[in-house]
């Protein structure tokens, strides 16, 4: 098992010496909560920040209140049953889910231990849930509804690149979304005429040559689907669209605040935010049963000027009048 990392300092990765504290002494002053990231402790900073925020504003204050134990894999999927065991193990408290894969992970583990999830997907096609306003179980969340719009992504790089005649999509088999989110795209695609090719990706050395044979077959533009492995990519997959000229959209902010061109989806951050709400309520006693999952109604166009205007692109007006965020 790879090296466990700690974050406590909002804003930043750090050790502390309050949470080296053997765990079953620890049990005994506050709970314990597992968090079980697919990401890495450098992509999850601001969204834990925000976690830990409404946990503080609720009374749970990590290392004072609560102690939170992490464990990320990379995007290494096959590492969260391991993780996510261990947390049955230790007898925590309560499980977080920062994606899909770690709920699937998270679930399979215990049908006792409270879990709370945020993930792109419909948790009840998936079998998370029993239903969304009913989940039942031990099982809990806010879904971020990324998978669904890959339709809405597809036509807003159309929009950016009216001409082309083909656009590339990048998706990561080893994604229990990824099939629903490529029906969306498709279905989208073949409503509006466009010729797609999907190119899947699911190891970092895979990147690269996915990129070299978008450019081969003449994509035009690229579609990135909503997955952790390509969070933990991020700058590799910003690098390869910049030197293949290859206009993209992403499924968070994140993308296009490092350099990508334009991104469509809910805030992940405010996702993250609300659902520290639901692990402090259970920790305080309600069921997660009792807590319906939550849907974000807000989703945000964010577009990178800069990078547009290094692609040769003219963003219309139009465009980014209706952009949340526009970074010039």
């Amino acid at each position: 098992m790879r090296r466990r990392e700690f974050i406590l300092a909002l804003g930043g990765v750090a050790a502390t010496p309050s949470l080296l504290w053997p765990l079953a002494a620890r049990a005994q002053q506050m709970p314990v909560m597992g968090y079980l990231g697919a990401l890495s402790p450098s992509w999850d900073v601001q969204r834990l920040s925000a976690f830990r925020q409404s946990l503080a504003e609720a009374g749970y204050v990590e290392g004072k209140t609560v102690a939170i134990e992490y464990h990320w894999v990379e995007g290494e999927y096959d590492r969260l049953a391991g993780q996510a065991a261990e947390f049955v193990r230790r007898r925590v408290a309560v499980i977080f889910a920062g994606s899909l894969p770690s709920a699937l992970a998270a679930k399979s583990a215990t049908a006792t231990i409270p879990i709370v999830f945020v993930m792109g997907a419909d948790p009840v096609k998936l079998g998370v849930v029993a239903s969304l306003n009913q989940p039942a179980g031990n099982v809990t969340g806010i879904m971020q509804l990324y998978g669904a719009l890959g339709g809405k992504r597809l036509e807003l790089i159309r929009e950016l690149v009216p001409n082309a005649s083909l656009i590339a999509v990048l998706s990561n088999p080893k994604n229990p979304n990824a099939e629903d989110h490529l029906a969306d795209v498709r279905a989208a695609a073949h409503a509006m005429g466009q010729r797609i090719l999907v190119f899947a990706v699911s190891a970092e050395g895979e990147v690269e040559p996915a990129f070299a044979g978008m450019a081969g077959q003449g994509a035009n533009a690229l579609l990135v689907a909503d997955d952790p492995f390509f969070g933990v990519q991020r700058d590799r997959i910003i690098a390869q669209a910049a030197r293949h000229a290859l206009p993209a959209i992403y499924y968070t902010r994140e993308f296009p605040a490092a350099g990508g061109l334009i991104s469509y989806g809910s805030n992940t951050v405010d996702n993250f935010r609300r659902a520290g709400v639901y692990v402090a309520r259970i920790l305080k006693g309600t069921p997660p049963s009792d807590l319906p999952i939550e849907q974000p109604t807000k989703f945000e166009l964010v577009i990178n000027l800069k990078t547009a205007k290094m692609l040769g692109l003219t963003v219309p007006l139009t465009l980014q009048a209706a952009a949340d965020e526009v970074i010039e």
